[in-house]
């Protein structure tokens, strides 16, 4: 077997392990390839007991207990496909990276495994494992204890190896966006571990579908800070023009073909400049 039919056999068990089954055509879509190398490629490992094949879908033979990390990782699919997508398009060959645990992220990892020669920190074991795997990257996991509904770690150790380190990009998630209190998420240390991860970081990059728009929840996350990256499925309403304000908005709505990169200066002077467009967009 060839290397590069290896490493999808690898992806597939990790992805249809992680969520219990997934479809011939998401599959091709997450990892970059046609559906009939996915077909091909999940032909022997049936024939090997590893996973099975039901209507068009590819299930898992062996799965672990179900836990909110797996439920949120199959909520807005289609839509932290395309922010994965998107967020890899900032991402160069040979870059350094920060990444949280957050589901969205979890996307981003997968997306980032076509890239090689990446410098990877995170306290996500599912993240590590995603791109340990490629040829050329380094990955440091940050943490010994693991939580166990998303195996992250937010211990003392995974403090002091994020707080050692330098990168080019922070990739955070958020769990609600608030218009007057911003970034949020649930738990103190996770708001905590995204403080930490952005201050390490040249750039950040904020990455939240549609739905957490309009949402509140306990703890806001700091660090964010003027020329930014939000990636999103699509603009929010305009009373989130304060909050987004020096901030640059990526537009990776399905099924749009020409991205638009919005900036949110104090004027409102270059708006609606697009990727791609003939002008230098160097991240």
């Amino acid at each position: 077997m060839g290397t590069i039919e290896h490493r999808l056999e690898h992806d597939v068990l990790n992805v249809v392990s992680l969520r219990g089954s997934m479809g011939v055509r998401d599959l091709a879509v997450l990892l970059g390839v046609s559906e009939q190398t996915v077909r091909r490629v999940v032909r022997p490992m049936v024939a090997r007991g590893q996973v099975a094949k039901v209507h068009g879908a590819v299930v898992a033979t062996q799965r672990p207990g179900e836990q909110p990390f797996l439920a949120r990782m199959n909520v807005a699919r289609q839509a932290k496909v395309a922010i994965a997508a998107e967020v890899a398009r900032l991402v160069a060959d040979g870059d350094s990276v920060v990444l949280d645990t957050g589901s969205t992220t979890g996307y981003i990892a997968q997306a980032l495994r076509q890239h090689r020669e990446l410098t990877v920190v995170t306290n996500s074991a599912f993240i590590a494992t995603s791109l340990a795997t490629i040829p050329g990257n380094r990955v440091y996991v940050a943490g010994t204890e693991l939580r166990s509904h998303d195996g992250a770690s937010f211990d003392r150790r995974a403090f002091e190896v994020v707080q050692s380190m330098r990168v080019r990009w922070a990739v955070l998630s958020a769990s609600a966006v608030d218009p007057g209190r911003g970034f949020m998420v649930h738990d103190r240390a996770e708001a905590e571990m995204s403080a930490a991860m952005a201050a390490i970081a040249d750039t950040r990059i904020m990455a939240v579908d549609r739905s957490k728009w309009g949402r509140s929840a306990l703890v806001a996350v700091d660090g964010i800070r003027t020329g930014d990256i939000v990636v999103s499925d699509g603009p929010p309403a305009a009373d989130y023009s304060s909050l987004l304000e020096g901030l640059q908005l990526v537009d990776a709505s399905p099924g749009v073909i020409e991205r638009a990169v919005y900036a949110q200066p104090t004027e409102q002077a270059g708006l609606g400049r697009s990727v791609g467009s003939g002008e230098e967009d160097h991240w």
